[in-house]
């Protein structure tokens, strides 16, 4: 059986993948800059992958590789380092034969008036958003081309255990386990999506293992329930035995806050998810195989309890 390889795998996506491919494979490599084992049987692999003749050895042998890299949110690094890390992996993977699956956000599909689909049109309204076309421009280029098979997928914003830096985890459920008050971003009255951690890595690892599924976007699993922010922080708020009472964070607090705070002025750009309706639809993948996402009750009881 050949080799299962996660690039970029230090983060939750990557952990939680690794977690699950031992169902598929017996062999599992780990490739990051200072890579660690989830699994006792893992192999373990130093690499940069800005640089191609890394990638190219952390490739070589596998036969499905998962590009699940976080990069700081910095958009300079995000347009000097993602189109060279796709690059890359794309070039590795025509050498060896391997299949890409590309694990990607939905800043691409801009602001959407109702539920995102597969098939909504791609118009990024941010520069975060304009890099992660670029992207898929250049994978879908190498599909066509037949150079590679693979896929696309794509997640809502996280939640999850260990998604430390997810704004529900960070927000809402930190929050109240430090027995402070919730706090949200922009409106608490818009409809809400997240997608559960362990179904989004579940799921890559269905596509990754699926012959039929390559060449083509898929959405990961997520609730369908129909809610806002508010009323997944009430939820959360009875969950954990704790006021529902929170606060909102502003634009003009956002945006004061920003001057000192890099991480927090690089988000301004993409506070249109918070403002407007954020709808992330997964039919697709859901009748495909057959398969549910968690309740966000399910996922907040798990995270609550793990953590």
């Amino acid at each position: 059986m050949k080799i299962q390889t996660i690039l970029g795998a230090g983060g939750v996506i990557g952990k939680e993948l690794a977690k699950i491919l031992p169902r598929y494979t017996e062999q599992v490599r780990l490739v990051s800059r200072h890579p660690e084992k989830i699994n006792a049987s893992d192999e373990i692999f130093t690499a940069d992958l800005n640089n191609l003749s890394q990638v190219e050895e952390a490739v070589k042998g596998s036969e499905v590789i998962y590009l699940t890299a976080g990069l700081p949110y910095n958009i300079k690094i995000w347009q000097e380092q993602w189109p060279r890390i796709m690059q890359n992996s794309i070039l590795a993977c025509k050498k060896y034969g391997a299949k890409l699956i590309f694990f990607d956000n939905i800043y691409i599909y801009g602001k959407v008036n109702g539920p995102i689909t597969e098939n909504t049109p791609y118009h990024p309204c941010s520069k975060k958003g304009k890099v992660r076309l670029q992207l898929t421009q250049m994978l879908t280029e190498a599909w066509n081309k037949g150079d590679i098979t693979g896929a696309i997928v794509r997640s809502a914003d996280f939640y999850g255990p260990g998604a430390d830096n997810a704004p529900f985890n960070l927000l809402v459920l930190d929050k109240l386990r430090q027995h402070q008050k919730a706090q949200w971003i922009c409106r608490d009255n818009v409809r809400y999506s997240m997608t559960f951690t362990p179904d989004a890595a579940s799921g890559t690892a269905l596509i990754g293992n699926t012959a039929d599924a390559v060449n083509q976007v898929w959405h990961l699993p997520a609730s369908s329930e129909s809610v806002t922010a508010g009323d997944l922080i009430k939820l959360s708020a009875e969950i954990a035995g704790a006021s529902a009472k929170h606060i909102l964070l502003k634009k003009p607090m956002i945006s004061l806050t920003g001057l000192f705070n890099r991480n927090v002025r690089e988000m301004k750009e993409m506070l249109y998810q918070y403002e407007h309706d954020y709808i992330f639809d997964s039919g697709k993948f859901e009748k495909r195989f057959n398969v549910k996402a968690a309740t966000y009750k399910e996922g907040i009881i798990r995270i609550l309890q793990e953590q």
